[in-house]
């Protein structure tokens, strides 16, 4: 009678080693069945969040909409108000003599409205809701309109101009709206630069379309300007309506593209307008 010994056990019945390789396949398949199950709940998690962060942004797109209309019904009438108002005043400064103490104070109160009148513009271009008008502009003959315009307020506060754009560089875009946008920017930079300083403009064209740079020489951006620069009524002026900014984001969108806020690594701030290429056929 054979000796069985452990380096020689015997031989596992058939039934046995079917029943153990089973039970390997039922582990491997319950490992995988958990580690899927631990993907799928973090993908549920982080797609919850996405959801809420979304439906928290449509939220506010849609007080957002809601006040937007609000705020151009409130400017129209404001409008129709002020017009006949600044005619009264004109007609009241003309029939009062030059040397009359009067005549000072009527221009203070056409000041004031002069300055309404530009809070409303601000409004009524923040919600205006059009589609761009496209046609080839030339973005060099655009800056020298705005800044042939500014160029009592430039003189004033000792702004030197720097445009760096090359001649006949052109971008597809609506020419009121980009000169709005071109026109808030500097005033923007302007502001930051009271007694004095430099405004530089460059522009890019790449593969995908054109960078519209306008630089300052002014303090820069704060962490918390940079993030809420575009926001909708947020301003650190203290006479200012908060739109200026946001006004070219519309405008950008309105466009295809963004606009971006950065510090320069020499000082200032620098406000970066993308605007996509689009070609003429699919402009007409």
């Amino acid at each position: 009678m054979n000796q069985l010994t452990l380096d020689n056990p015997p031989p596992l019945p058939a039934d046995s080693a079917d029943l153990q390789t089973v039970l390997a396949a039922w582990h491997g398949a319950t490992v995988r069945l958990e580690q899927t199950h631990e993907a799928l709940r973090a993908e549920v998690q982080r797609l919850t969040h996405e959801l809420e962060v979304k439906n928290r942004e449509l939220a506010r797109k849609n007080r957002l909409a809601d006040l937007g209309q609000m705020a151009s019904h409130i400017a129209h009438e404001v409008r129709n108000s002020l017009v006949p108002v600044t005619l009264y005043l004109s007609l009241l400064r003309r029939r009062l003599p030059n040397e009359s103490d009067c005549r000072g104070l009527v221009d203070k109160i056409a000041a004031g409205f002069t300055a309404l009148d530009a809070t409303v513009n601000d409004l009524l271009n923040f919600t205006a809701d059009r589609d761009p008008r496209w046609q080839a502009i030339d973005v060099r003959a655009l800056f020298e309109d705005v800044f042939g315009s500014l160029t009592p307020q430039l003189a004033a506060q000792g702004i030197e101009t720097y445009v760096d754009v090359p001649f006949g560089e052109q971008v597809m875009a609506d020419s009121d709206m980009l000169r709005r946008a071109i026109l808030n920017l500097t005033l923007n930079a302007l502001d930051v630069m009271p007694d004095g300083g430099q405004l530089v403009v460059t522009t890019y064209s790449g593969p995908r379309g054109v960078e519209i740079e306008v630089a300052d020489s002014g303090p820069g951006l704060s962490d918390q300007v940079r993030r809420r620069a575009f926001e909708p009524f947020f301003t650190t002026k203290n006479n200012g309506t908060g739109l200026g900014l946001a006004i070219v984001e519309r405008i950008a969108e309105c466009h295809g593209g963004i606009v971006t806020a950065a510090n320069c690594p020499e000082g200032g701030a620098a406000f970066t307008l993308h605007i996509p290429h689009r070609r003429l056929r699919a402009a007409a």
